[in-house]
């Protein structure tokens, strides 16, 4: 299973030899359904990425109420940027949606890239720009028809492994909404 994040590696500008000695400093691990990986509050002290299974990032309100950040799945490394550059507590949770296989990598280890301004690094933060960026424009310039429409374009193999209730806090409608939405399309 390492050996797929060795090759994630060698793809974001490590070499064979240092990805393998970076792998050595990381953990494999298997978590069922519904496990939280990181508590919204906790300090943050790992970067994991997602070999197989499918995660959920997610904000949650002093009256429960959950809003859906982003989902992850096969490829997708999950770190919060914020813990790592100030060093504050995790603004939102991460928890599994389905058995998950990631590898966890100590948060130390992604620092001193991020002061080398390693490609890795570099990857990394690139890569949430551009899903903030995206996200920001859909939550923008979309109605809550249309984001549906785009999310289940997009995520098409998500809509079924997800309810519909992490659909809507996703697009930013209720789940009656969505409902809604779904009987005006089917129509």
């Amino acid at each position: 299973m390492k050996q797929v994040f060795i090759n994630f590696l060698n793809q974001h500008g490590f070499k064979v030899d240092e990805a393998k000695k970076l792998s050595q400093k990381s953990e494999f691990i298997e978590l069922a359904a519904g496990t939280t990986i990181i508590h919204q509050g906790d300090k943050v002290d790992s970067l994991y990425f997602m070999i197989e299974g499918l995660c959920h990032a997610c904000y949650l309100t002093v009256d429960g109420k959950r809003f859906s950040k982003e989902f992850y799945w096969t490829g997708d490394c999950m770190i919060n940027f914020e813990s790592l550059i100030q060093q504050k507590p995790a603004p939102y949770l991460i928890e599994t949606l389905e058995p998950s296989h990631l590898i966890k990598l100590p948060i130390t280890t992604v620092q001193k890239l991020r002061k080398l301004c390693h490609p890795f690094y570099l990857h990394l933060a690139e890569n949430q720009l551009l899903h903030k960026e995206n996200k920001e424009r859909f939550m923008l310039l979309n109605n809550p028809e249309q984001r549906y429409k785009l999310f289940c374009r997009r995520f098409h193999d998500l809509e079924t492994r997800l309810s519909d209730y992490q659909i809507a806090s996703y697009i930013g409608v209720t789940p009656i909404s969505l409902s809604r939405i779904k009987k005006r399309l089917q129509s």
